[in-house]
C-alpha cells in the first residue's frame, strides 16, 4: 500500500483492496524530492507529523523511502516479494504522469499497480456536460455533481501490516520545529475536528462562514489536503438543512477545481483564459517592493495585512480573506496571479494545487468565473462588512490594537491611528481600481 494524499486507515478503498489481495500488506510512503521541494516548511512539517500519526496507527510498520518513486516503489515491492502495489488514483498533472512511469517500472517485474478510489467523492473526469465536454462554470457542475452522487463510506478492512524491508526514516534535520502554529495532525485529530464542527458550528455556517473574526469555519482543509479523512465521510453525515447545503457546496468547489485542472493541467501555472497573459502587469523595482509589502502584511490596508500575517503565523488564512488579499495583489498592485499563488503554496499548510491555482484565477478574473474581471474587492468595505468589530484585524495587527471598533479599518483617518508604527496605504484603492478596469478594457 503506497500512501500519498490518503494518510488514514478508515474509509479507504485502496487499503481494503490491498487487504483483499494478500494476507500481509507493506505500507510505504516516498519522500519525492520533486514534491518536497515545491512545498513550504509548514506543509513539510505537517506532513511529517501526519506520517508519524499514521505510523502509530500502523504499529510502527510504515516504510519511508527518499528518492524517485519510480525507483523506490519498484525496489520496495520487489524486495518484499509483493505481487501488487495499491494506490488511490492521483489526478494531478505530475501525479498522473508519475503513476504511469511507476506502473511501467513495476510491470517489468511482473507487479501490478492497482488504483482504487481517489481523494474525491466524485473523481475528476467523471462528471461532464451532456455532450461529454468538461464544465468550466461551477453552478452547472454542482448540479451535475449532486445528481451523479457518490458512494457511501467504505467499511474498514482487517489488515495485517508487516515491514519486511528497511525504512530510510524521516528527513534530517526534521522539518518539525517551525515557527507556525500548526493544527494537530492525523486521522484521529481530523475526525475529532469534524465531529466538533458538526456538533457545535455547522448550523451557523451559512450565515457566519464569511466572518474571519469568528471561529465559524470547519478548518478541515488541511485534513482533506493530506487525506486524513475523505470528503465522502463528511458528505455521508450532512443533512438537508440550508447550512449543510452550503457546506456541501464548499466541498464541491474543491472537486470542481480538481476537475478543471484534470482537463487542463497546464492551468496549474498558466492562464485558463490565455488572453489574460497579454494584459499589462507591473514589473520592476517598485512592483517587487509592493509584492514584498503584501507578503509581509505591510500594505497599509488592515484587512489585507491581517490576512497575510495570519498566513505567516498559522500557515492558513480564512477563505474570505484569501479572496480579499488576492484581489488586492492582482487589481490594486497589478501583479500577476502566479506570484501570489506561489507565495500561498510556500506558506499554506493546506496548499492544494488545484484549489490554489483556480481560486487565484477566479479572483484574478482569468479563471472559471462567469463574469470575472469587473469584481474588484474594496479592502475597506470588505473589512467593515466581514470584520465589523475589527477583532480580526486587532488579532493579527498589534500596531492597531489601540483603535476601537471600525476605526481599525481606516487607521489613517483616526487620531493617532498610525502612531503604533503601522504604514500608510501603499496605493490608493480608488485610483488602482480605475487603472485595473482600464487595463482590462484595453485587453
Amino acid at each position: 500500500m503506497w500512501f500519498r494524499r490518503d494518510l488514514r486507515l478508515s474509509d479507504h478503498p485502496a487499503v481494503n483492496q490491498a487487504a483483499a489481495d494478500a494476507d500481509e500488506v507493506v505500507s510505504l510512503f516516498v519522500f519525492d524530492p520533486r514534491l518536497i521541494a515545491a512545498a513550504g516548511t509548514p506543509r513539510r512539517a505537517y506532513l511529517q507529523r501526519s506520517l508519524r500519526s499514521l505510523d502509530d496507527d500502523l504499529e510502527d510498520t510504515l516504510v519511508l523511502r527518499h528518492g524517485d518513486p519510480v525507483e523506490c516503489v519498484a525496489d520496495v515491492a520487489r524486495t518484499a516479494g509483493a505481487t501488487s502495489v495499491h494506490v488511490s488514483a492521483d489526478f494531478g498533472p505530475y501525479g498522473a504522469q508519475r503513476d504511469v512511469a511507476v506502473e511501467q517500472a513495476l510491470a517489468e517485474h511482473g507487479i501490478a499497480l492497482v488504483r482504487t478510489g481517489s481523494p474525491y467523492a466524485v473523481a475528476p473526469g467523471r462528471v461532464t456536460k451532456p455532450d461529454g465536454s468538461p464544465y468550466r462554470v461551477y453552478s452547472p457542475y454542482y448540479r451535475s455533481w449532486t445528481t451523479h452522487g457518490w458512494r457511501p463510506p467504505a467499511e474498514d478492512a482487517q489488515v495485517t501490516w508487516v515491514r519486511p524491508v528497511d525504512s530510510d526514516g524521516y528527513p534530517q534535520p526534521p522539518d518539525v520545529d517551525v515557527d507556525v502554529a500548526l493544527p494537530v495532525a492525523g486521522e484521529s485529530a481530523a475526525l475529532q475536528r469534524w465531529a466538533e464542527f458538526r456538533s457545535n458550528q455547522i448550523d451557523g455556517y451559512r450565515d457566519e462562514r464569511n466572518r474571519p473574526d469568528l471561529d465559524s469555519t470547519s478548518r478541515l482543509s488541511v485534513h482533506l489536503k493530506f487525506g486524513e479523512l475523505h470528503p465522502r465521510t463528511l458528505l455521508a453525515e450532512l443533512g438537508d438543512a440550508p447550512a449543510h447545503e452550503t457546506f456541501r457546496k464548499e466541498l464541491a468547489w474543491r472537486e470542481f477545481y480538481a476537475d478543471v485542472l484534470h482537463h487542463q493541467p497546464e492551468s496549474a501555472r498558466d492562464y485558463l483564459r490565455p488572453e489574460f497573459a497579454s494584459m499589462r502587469y507591473d514589473r520592476g523595482p517598485v512592483a517587487e517592493e509592493r509584492l514584498r509589502a503584501w507578503q509581509l502584511g505591510r500594505t497599509g490596508y488592515p484587512i489585507v495585512d491581517a490576512g497575510m500575517r495570519q498566513l505567516l503565523a498559522e500557515g492558513w488564512m480564512h477563505n474570505r480573506v484569501r479572496m480579499i488579499v488576492a484581489s488586492f495583489l492582482v487589481k490594486d498592485l497589478h501583479l500577476e496571479w502566479q506570484q501570489g499563488a506561489r507565495w500561498f503554496m510556500r506558506c499554506l499548510v493546506d496548499g492544494d494545487l488545484a484549489s490554489n491555482a483556480h481560486g487565484w484565477q477566479w479572483t484574478a478574473g482569468c479563471g472559471t468565473d462567469a463574469a470575472p474581471y469587473f469584481r474588484v474587492f474594496n479592502p475597506l468595505r470588505q473589512g467593515e462588512k466581514f470584520d465589523p468589530s475589527g477583532d480580526y484585524v486587532r488579532r493579527y495587527v498589534p500596531e492597531l490594537r489601540h483603535l476601537p471598533g471600525t476605526q481599525v479599518h481606516q487607521p489613517w483617518s483616526a487620531p493617532g491611528g498610525l502612531d503604533g508604527g503601522y504604514p500608510a496605504p501603499i496605493v490608493d484603492h480608488a485610483t488602482e481600481r480605475a487603472e485595473s478596469l482600464a487595463r482590462y478594457a484595453a485587453l
